[in-house]
C-alpha cells in the first residue's frame, strides 16, 4: 500500500526542492538581518521584528494573490495550450504591478499606527526608517512573484531558485557593508538592512526574466506582451483565484504578525524572543511551502487532463511525504531548543547579558512549542496547496479564517495576556490555529476527490 505513495517521492522531491531552497535563501537573509541585527541590541532586533510584522502582512496578499498564476499555467500546460499558459502570465505581471504599488501605498500610510501599539517606543523610532524602503520593496518583490508563480506552473522551479540565490548573496554582502559600516561604506544600522532588501529584489526580476529569454523555448511566453489588451475574462478569473488564495495566506500571517504585536506589549524582550523562534520555524516551514507547491503543480496537471484518480494518488502521496519530513524536524526542535537562539545573540557582551539571557531562555520554551506545530504547519499548507491545484480557493478561505481567528487567536489572546504562561501561550494558540486548519483542509480535500472521481466514473 506504502509503495504507491512512495514512488513519488523521488519526483515531489526533484520538483520542490528549487522551490525550497528558493525560499529557504529568503528565509536565510532575514536569519542572518537578524544574527547581524542582533550584534546591534535586542531594541534594533524588536524594531526588524515590528517593521517586518506590517510588510509580512502585504507580502502575504501580494504572494499570495500571485500563487493563481501556478495552477491556470500547469493546467494550460497539461492541456498543451501554450496561448493560455503566456496570457496567464501577462495578466499576472499586470495585475501583480498594480497590487506591489497599492501595498506600498497602504503600508506606508499605515506607519502611524505603531504609535498606538503599546510598543517601546525606542524599538518604534528605528522602526520607522526601516520601514519605509521595506515597504517600497514590496514593488518589485511582488512583480518578481509573478514570474516565479509562472516558472512553477511550466514545472520549471529551477529558475526562480537561481534568481533567488543570486538575489540574497547582494543582500547579504550589502547588509553586511551597510549595517556594520565595513570597507570604507556608511554605518546605518537597521536602515543599511533595508537597502540591501531593495536592491536585491530589484535585482532578482531582471535575473529571472533575463534567465526565462535567453532560452529558446521559454522566450516566446516573456517577449512581445501586448498589455493594451487586457482580457477582462482573464482578469476575472485570475481575481476570482487570486484574492481569495491572498486571504489564505493574510489569515495565516496575519495571526504570525498578532504574534509578534501580543510579544511586544508584554515587553521587548518578550518581542526579541518571539523574532527568533519564528524565524527558526519560518526556515522549516520553507520545506512545507516548496512542497506545497509541487502539490499545487502535479495536482494542477492531472486537472489538466482530467485523471481525477491519479489526482488523489499524487496529492496524498506529497501529504505522506511532508508528515515523515515535519516529524524529523520536531524532534530537531526538540533537541536543540537551547542551543539555536544562543546563534542570534552575543552572550559575551556583557552590557547586555541580562536581557540577552533572558531570551534565550524565552526562545527555548517557545521553540518547545515550535517542535509541535511543524507538523500541523507543514501537512495544511501542503494540502492547501493541493486544493489550489484544484481551483478550490473559497471554502478554504472560510476554513483558514475560522482556524485561525476563531480557534486560534482568541486562545493565543487569553493565554498571552491573561495567564502566566505569557509568550508560550501565545504559541499555544499558533499551535491550536494551525492543527485546527490542517485537520479540516484535509477533510475539504478527501471530500472534493472522492467526489471528482466518481462523478467522472459515472
Amino acid at each position: 500500500m506504502f509503495k504507491e505513495y512512495t514512488k513519488e517521492f523521488r519526483y515531489n522531491i526533484k520538483l520542490s526542492v528549487p522551490v525550497i531552497m528558493g525560499m529557504l535563501g529568503h528565509t536565510f537573509v532575514q536569519l542572518a538581518d537578524n544574527i547581524m541585527v542582533g550584534q546591534l541590541g535586542t531594541a534594533e532586533l524588536a524594531a526588524v521584528s515590528l517593521g517586518n510584522s506590517f510588510v509580512f502582512i502585504a507580502m502575504s496578499l501580494g504572494i499570495g494573490f500571485s500563487t493563481a498564476i501556478t495552477p491556470l499555467v500547469a493546467e494550460a500546460d497539461g492541456a498543451g495550450e501554450k496561448k493560455n499558459a503566456k496570457s496567464a502570465l501577462k495578466h499576472g505581471l499586470f495585475l501583480c504591478t498594480i497590487l506591489g504599488i497599492t501595498l506600498f501605498g497602504v503600508v506606508f500610510l499605515a506607519k502611524p499606527l505603531m504609535y498606538s501599539m503599546k510598543q517601546s517606543d525606542e524599538v518604534v523610532a528605528l522602526a520607522m526608517p526601516y520601514l519605509n524602503l521595506v515597504a517600497f520593496s514590496l514593488i518589485p518583490l511582488v512583480i518578481f512573484q509573478a514570474f516565479k508563480q509562472f516558472s512553477d506552473g511550466l514545472s520549471q522551479t529551477k529558475y526562480p531558485m537561481y534568481a533567488t540565490i543570486i538575489g540574497n548573496v547582494i543582500n547579504i554582502i550589502l547588509n553586511y557593508l551597510l549595517i556594520f559600516g565595513t570597507f570604507g561604506f556608511p554605518k546605518m544600522g537597521i536602515v543599511g538592512a533595508a537597502i540591501g532588501t531593495l536592491v536585491s529584489r530589484v535585482i532578482m526580476i531582471v535575473y529571472i526574466w533575463f534567465l526565462l529569454k535567453s532560452k529558446e523555448k521559454f522566450r516566446g511566453y516573456v517577449t512581445n506582451f501586448n498589455f493594451r489588451v487586457i482580457e477582462k475574462k482573464v482578469i476575472k478569473k485570475m481575481i476570482s483565484l487570486g484574492f481569495p488564495s491572498a486571504l489564505q495566506m493574510f489569515f495565516e500571517v496575519a495571526i504570525f504578525t498578532a504574534a509578534i504585536w501580543l510579544s511586544g506589549v508584554l515587553g521587548k524582550n518578550a518581542q526579541a524572543a518571539n523574532q527568533i523562534a519564528l524565524n527558526l520555524s519560518s526556515m522549516t516551514f520553507m520545506f512545507g511551502m516548496g512542497l506545497g507547491v509541487a502539490a499545487m503543480i502535479r495536482v494542477g496537471n492531472q486537472k489538466g487532463l482530467q485523471n481525477f484518480k491519479e489526482l488523489r494518488r499524487i496529492g496524498q502521496s506529497i501529504f505522506f511525504l511532508t508528515l515523515l519530513l515535519e516529524i524529523v524536524f520536531a524532534i530537531l526542535f526538540l533537541v536543540c531548543r537551547n542551543w539555536f537562539p544562543t546563534l542570534y545573540l552575543d552572550l559575551d557582551d556583557a552590557f547586555n547579558l541580562a536581557d540577552n539571557t533572558e531570551v534565550v531562555a524565552l526562545a527555548a520554551k517557545l521553540l518547545l512549542v515550535a517542535a509541535f506545530f511543524q507538523i500541523s504547519d507543514g501537512v495544511q499548507v501542503v494540502v492547501l496547496g493541493a486544493l489550489r491545484g484544484l481551483q478550490d480557493v473559497k471554502i478554504p478561505t472560510l476554513i483558514t479564517f475560522v482556524a485561525y481567528w476563531i480557534i486560534g487567536f482568541p486562545v493565543s489572546f487569553y493565554l498571552g495576556l491573561y495567564t502566566s504562561f505569557k509568550s508560550t501561550g501565545i504559541w499555544i494558540g499558533l499551535l491550536t490555529g494551525l492543527t485546527a486548519s490542517g485537520i479540516m483542509l484535509y477533510i475539504r480535500f478527501n471530500y472534493l476527490t472522492k467526489k471528482l472521481i466518481s462523478t467522472s466514473e459515472a
